[in-house]
């Protein structure tokens, strides 16, 4: 597999970022207030890009903001071009991530694994 570049590298992060902004000033009710763009891979041609976003909440809130954000993808790809100076502006495909959630679901049962360990604590004595 080819190392990415610092230049890709600075891209990704930049598209990361206004794509976030973007998303957030969407009008659209489709699309949850806790979505997040995790991650943004443009390809080294600036064809295309892989944004990976996270929706905390319910399976349903999930489908219906991946739904948003794909009937809104002209309008985002369009906001995309004014915002950065690219040579190409990347087609965009979203990719559900659920990162976010798992994570927080571990730090839930570490959560409940110390409580249980503190209570056991505090009985022996």
């Amino acid at each position: 597999m080819k190392k990415m570049s610092r230049k890709n590298q600075r891209v990704n992060v930049e598209v990361a970022r206004e794509l976030s902004v973007i998303i957030r000033e969407l009008k659209d009710p489709r699309i949850a207030l806790m979505t997040s763009v995790t991650d943004a891979y443009v390809a080294a041609d600036l064809k295309t890009c892989k944004v990976y976003i996270s929706v905390l909440g319910s399976e349903e809130e999930r489908t219906e903001t991946m739904e948003g954000l794909e009937s809104a993808k002209g309008f985002i790809r369009r906001e995309l071009a004014h915002r950065l100076n690219l040579r190409n502006t990347p087609e965009l495909t979203f990719l559900s991530d659920r990162s976010i959630e798992r994570g927080v679901e571990m730090t839930r049962k570490i959560d409940e694994v110390m409580h249980e360990q503190n209570s056991r604590h505090t009985e022996t004595e």
